[in-house]
């Protein structure tokens, strides 16, 4: 049996609310009225594996705006691993999330801009990669500004550099619920074999989900609005994430 399609409930920080932005935009915020430590326990209740913490502030800034914030979710993970990312930019930060319960951390603009922090992170703990695309090219700095390199090219080299797993958010699709971009992830991810791909934005329904359980490349998928909305539940989402 292949391993479980994965779904990842996201919580994105942003004045220390869980927010989500539009298309990455930060003048496209929706502030949702939840404490984030209740939402990690309730996540992990629910019997989710995994729970992804971003600080947009940090991820714009370029340093962990939001660490102690961060920090506190990680000490009431409630049974699930979290993994974090937004704003690491040096080794002390890595060590810093592992050394207060990360189990993963999630690097973009470092690793995009220097594949040798890759290498040195992965020696610290688990490193995912995350590659943000807006036309088939990497946006990086809280996808303010274009890199000018391809999501494959950056996927491929980071992951040589040593990420156990790659993030692919289409950025035109995140915090949309229009649906996911199942074709882009399943082509990243037969580009990557044996490397864990996961899709991000999009997802605004079970069916979105479903379609990409139905991509066999795609190991995995993170979901924010959709279950902060109340579009399905934690629940329901775990049930279509079974065993392939």
């Amino acid at each position: 049996m292949s391993n479980p399609f994965l779904v990842i409930p996201a919580l994105d920080l942003l004045g220390g609310r869980v927010v989500r932005l539009r298309q990455g935009r930060y003048d496209q915020v929706t502030t949702f009225p939840i404490d984030p430590l209740e939402k990690v326990r309730e996540y992990a209740t629910c019997g989710s594996s995994w729970v992804h913490v971003v600080d947009l502030e940090g991820a714009r800034e370029g340093r962990a705006s939001q660490a102690a914030l961060v920090e506190k979710m990680l000490a009431v993970g409630g049974g699930a691993r979290v993994q974090v990312g937004g704003g690491i930019r040096t080794l002390e930060q890595v060590r810093d999330y592992v050394s207060a319960g990360a189990s993963r951390v999630v690097l973009g603009t470092r690793a995009v801009q220097d594949p040798a922090f890759v290498t040195a992170a992965a020696a610290l703990c688990e490193v995912m990669v995350a590659v943000d695309g807006r036309d088939g090219r990497v946006a990086v700095e809280g996808w303010t500004r274009d890199s000018g390199r391809t999501v494959t090219d950056v996927a491929r080299v980071c992951v040589e550099a040593g990420a156990r797993s790659v993030l692919f958010t289409e950025i035109a699709r995140d915090g949309m619920g229009s649906g996911p971009a199942v074709e882009a992830t399943e082509t990243l991810g037969r580009a990557l074999p044996g490397v864990g791909v996961f899709a991000s934005g999009g997802v605004g329904s079970l069916e979105d989900l479903r379609a990409l359980v139905r991509a066999p490349s795609v190991a995995g998928v993170i979901v924010g609005r959709a279950l902060l909305e109340g579009r399905f539940t934690m629940a329901e989402a775990l049930s279509v994430g079974a065993p392939r």
